[in-house]
């Protein structure tokens, strides 16, 4: 295994509908053996569902304003604002902002990582989710 080093504006990125397109960066194929991360970029009012993952999860607001729904309960973000999301908590992203872009940066605590649609149960492994 060597270092990598990844640039997000070369990657293909994955359509995730509700306006949210998300570029993996660390993998299985960038050859991580111990997490998943990523970024998703949000358009103006853009939004992903309420889902659960089966690991830990911090995501990092890079650009833009978010609200973050966990559990329940929004909480505004902006630039540097950092959660802590441990398994089983359901959350979403929403951008906040009806006229600029917002870019998440996303790291899950486990290669096997998961994510759960609330609305209907459906689950699948982020690393399935890869581009290309």
């Amino acid at each position: 295994m060597s270092a990598t080093i990844l640039r997000p504006g070369e990657l293909p990125s994955i359509a995730r509908g509700g306006g949210a397109r998300t570029i993996p960066l660390v993998t299985r194929r960038t050859g991580s053996t111990s997490l998943l991360n990523g970024m998703t970029e949000f358009e103006p009012g853009g939004a992903i569902p309420l889902h659960t993952h089966n690991c830990e999860e911090s995501v990092l607001v890079m650009e833009g304003e978010a609200i973050a729904e966990i559990e329940g309960v929004a909480h505004r973000l902006r630039a540097g604002d950092t959660t802590f999301v441990p398994a089983g908590v359901p959350h979403r992203f929403v951008n906040a902002s009806a006229e600029r872009k917002l870019c998440i940066f996303w790291t899950y605590a486990s290669i096997e990582a998961t994510r759960t649609l609330v609305a209907t149960g459906e689950t699948r492994r982020i690393d399935a989710e890869q581009a290309g």
